[in-house]
């Protein structure tokens, strides 16, 4: 089924809010979905009648973790006995496979079979999703259930630098990607922005660079917050602090506070990956020891921070005595050096660098970098630890044991370079794997559908990945409902790319799947962002007059409308029948949660139009011409005002073979439009991107940005019509892609023409 059609269809499959089962064949939607599964007669009818077995007295913590979630599931507090007995829940440790395990229910027990001690608290994570309340009963359907992970890295990142959150905020989010067998929490604690972990040998790392006074992202987020009426985007109060008559906003965590989620980590089989950036993005503590400096102060390159001096021994001291504590803190093998993003104009006219660049007979900075990652990396080695650094590592030289977290996939050469290295790889591409990126209609499906292993890399060396990951940087997050926002149903997504290495081709079952999820997020209090009104575009076009239909996929979203402009409130007027217009009228929709609590607001207007008359070109020839105009744009208009570098004839809206990254690219000519109909155009790029068509703007993607897709219709007669449209990318490896529907939601082939 098309892309455009399931989204014009509305599922409604809840059943009641307390149950975890599909409509159509009564089965609970497990996710991510196991490896294996056969469905049997019967079930099992959990009850105060129901022992745990405890059978290996090593196995204690598990099973109180099975007892919990029993009873955070059923209400049911069941005993733990060492007796075997009918109606039982059996744990047994088999070796084997890392984190395999099998879930056997029938109507007298439930036996976990499980490879080690994390692959019981996964099974317990299934067990979850298996129980069921139905007509006053709670039941485990019958289910034999084989399962084990591809990946070995199954990872989720929080930043908290950038906006801090406390150590219960961090321990529920630990708890809700425990639930979806997340089992890596890469814990980003240190930036320019913040210092977030205390470190006894330099207490002014929390004393001071803990804390900041209103930067420019907090100040745009105060305005969001003021001009979408949304909570979600405050600084909260709780993190703000007066020092001399000025407010400063910020927070750390104590070393008591991190062994205690560290712990608590590991009681849901998660290792937490530290990541203390250096040698750049280390402004924050630079602003209280700026001798670690090239000259002795903070500062800003063209791009990035200033980074530390490497050319300085007390430098590398200073490094060293961090990691030391760090080591102590974190018992997880691997840490995360950063070494991204290295501003080096510093280095090029530093004394201290240039004097170490000839000691060590480097070339450049870029080997500087190199060294001074090196040395850190012979620390590590000699701490019985494994260093993780972003992609940047492999601009000039890594060494064989560094493992690559792979971010950028206009970096064509990183993953290359560390596969010939030797080196393992981290796949956790912005394009897809960033959750801070503004979420559209499509956003779930891509990150469903993702294949994150590019296709020009050798697939002999692919036994080389250790896993994926997701990201969440968090400059315009600052609270942890927000955090919840950009995360959830995102986690519920890629928890399925994370688990299954093959091609996921089963979107339209996983979103019903994923359906059924919502209410359990509902009881959680998850501040999800529920999911897109189906068929609703920025511009919607009818002819005549329109009856207007909003059916929500989820049970229980209420749809809150104003058209005057203003934001709807829960005060505003409520969608509960077809709405029948006439004239062209704009709406602002809001969506409510269950809860009362708001979400997204949608910006539609419905259009009325007389269908545009099509035109015949006497002369001309098939595809469109392509202009690159050859640059740096923040805006689409600005591209024309720079000079053409080279012309194309094209097919379609593709890249032309030849042209870099730095582009800037307007296609123009004509689309052949079969007959009288209204079309819906959609319209997906990185960055910026405006269609036309008619000579009107028919679709705004324009502005730097993730990769967005947008929706827009318009009313065209048969023949052909003149088409622009307009794309820039900033240099980092993006894409432009246009579809077309027909009025039944059927992608039709576009054909183009242009005069010669």
């Amino acid at each position: 089924m098309n892309r455009l059609i399931f989204r014009l269809l509305t599922i409604l499959l809840l059943s009641s809010i307390c149950t975890n089962i599909l409509a159509n064949d009564s089965k609970p939607a497990l996710i991510p979905y196991p490896t294996s599964v056969e469905w049997t007669e019967g079930s099992y009818s959990l009850s105060n009648k129901t022992r745990i077995i405890l059978t290996d007295r090593s196995l204690e913590e598990e099973i109180k973790f099975i007892k919990e979630v029993i009873l955070q599931e059923s209400g049911l507090s069941l005993p733990i006995t060492s007796k075997n007995k009918e109606q039982s829940i059996i744990t047994i440790l088999t070796g084997g496979e890392t984190d395999s395990y099998s879930l056997i229910v029938n109507p007298k027990n439930i036996t976990i079979e499980a490879s080690t001690k994390r692959s019981i608290l996964l099974a317990t994570q299934t067990l979850r999703q298996l129980i069921v309340h139905k007509d006053g009963e709670i039941i485990i359907p019958s289910v034999i259930i084989n399962d084990k992970p591809e990946w070995e890295w199954r990872g989720m990142h929080l930043d908290v630098s950038r906006h801090f959150y406390d150590k219960n905020e961090v321990m529920r989010f630990l708890d809700l990607i425990a639930r979806y067998k997340f089992n890596k929490f890469h814990w980003h604690l240190t930036d320019d922005q913040g210092w977030r972990v205390e470190i006894k040998k330099y207490p002014e790392l929390t004393e001071v660079s803990a804390w900041r006074e209103y930067n420019k992202h907090d100040l745009t987020l105060l305005r969001m917050a003021e001009k979408e009426h949304n909570t979600n985007y405050l600084l909260p109060e709780k993190r703000l602090r007066e020092v001399n008559g000025t407010k400063q906003y910020g927070g750390y965590y104590t070393q008591e506070e991190i062994q205690e989620v560290v712990n608590y980590a590991t009681s849901l089989g998660i290792d937490v990956l530290p990541e203390i950036d250096m040698p750049g993005h280390m402004s924050g503590a630079i602003a209280s020891y700026p001798e670690l400096s090239c000259f002795n102060s903070t500062g800003w390159g063209k791009v990035f921070s200033s980074p530390l001096c490497p050319g300085k021994d007390k430098t590398l001291d200073f490094c060293k005595d961090i990691l030391r504590e760090i080591f102590d803190l974190f018992p997880f093998e691997y840490i995360h050096l950063g070494a991204d993003e290295v501003e080096k104009i510093n280095w090029e006219k530093c004394p201290h660098c240039q004097e170490r660049i000839i000691q060590e007979g480097l070339a450049n900075e870029k080997e500087l970098q190199s060294w001074f990652v090196k040395e850190m990396e012979n620390f590590f080695i000699e701490n019985d630890r494994k260093m993780v650094a972003w992609d940047e590592v492999t601009e000039g030289s890594i060494s064989k044991t560094t493992t690559m977290m792979w971010w950028r996939p206009w970096a064509r050469t990183a993953l290359p370079i560390a596969f010939e290295n030797g080196n393992k790889v981290i796949l956790a591409p912005n394009s897809t794997n960033y959750f801070d990126f503004k979420q559209h209609a499509n956003t779930l499906q891509d990150l469903y559908e993702a294949n994150l292993i590019p296709s020009y890399v050798d697939s002999t060396k692919t036994d080389l990945i250790l896993g994926v990951q997701a990201n969440i940087w968090c400059e315009y997050i600052p609270s942890m409902e927000q955090v919840e926002y950009m995360a959830f149903p995102r986690i519920l997504a890629f928890s399925e790319t994370a688990w299954r290495k093959e091609e996921r081709k089963e979107w339209n079952d996983f979103y019903q799947r994923m359906i059924n999820h919502f209410p359990s997020l509902d009881k959680l209090g998850v501040n999800y962002r529920p999911l897109d009104l189906p068929g609703v575009f920025g511009v919607n076009a009818f002819v005549d007059n329109t009856e207007i239909v909003w059916n929500h996929p989820l049970k229980g979203i209420e749809l809150r409308y104003t058209t005057d402009g203003t934001i709807p409130n829960n005060q505003s007027s409520l969608y509960t029948k077809p709405i029948e217009i006439d004239t062209t009228t704009h709406f602002m929709i809001r969506m409510f949660r269950p809860n009362g609590s708001a979400a997204d607001i949608i910006n539609t207007i419905y259009k009325k139009e007389k269908y545009r008359i099509g035109v015949y070109p006497e002369v001309s020839s098939p595809g469109l011409r392509c202009d690159w105009h050859e640059g740096i744009f923040n805006r689409v208009a600005e591209i024309e005002q720079s000079p053409i570098k080279e012309t194309y004839k094209v097919e379609g809206i593709t890249i032309p073979q030849g042209v870099n990254g730095k582009r800037g690219l307007i296609y123009t000519g004509y689309i052949n439009i079969p007959k009288d109909e209204i079309y819906t155009f959609s319209l997906g790029s990185d960055d910026g991107s405006v269609l036309y068509i008619n000579g009107e703007t028919i679709i705004d993607n324009d502005g730097p940005h993730s990769p967005i897709t947008i929706e827009g219709q318009v009313a065209l007669a048969k023949g052909f019509h003149p088409i622009k449209l307009a794309y820039f990318d900033m240099n980092n490896g993006g894409f432009v892609k246009l579809q077309v529907f027909d009025c039944k939601g059927n992608e039709i082939e576009a054909q183009y023409i242009t005069r010669p």
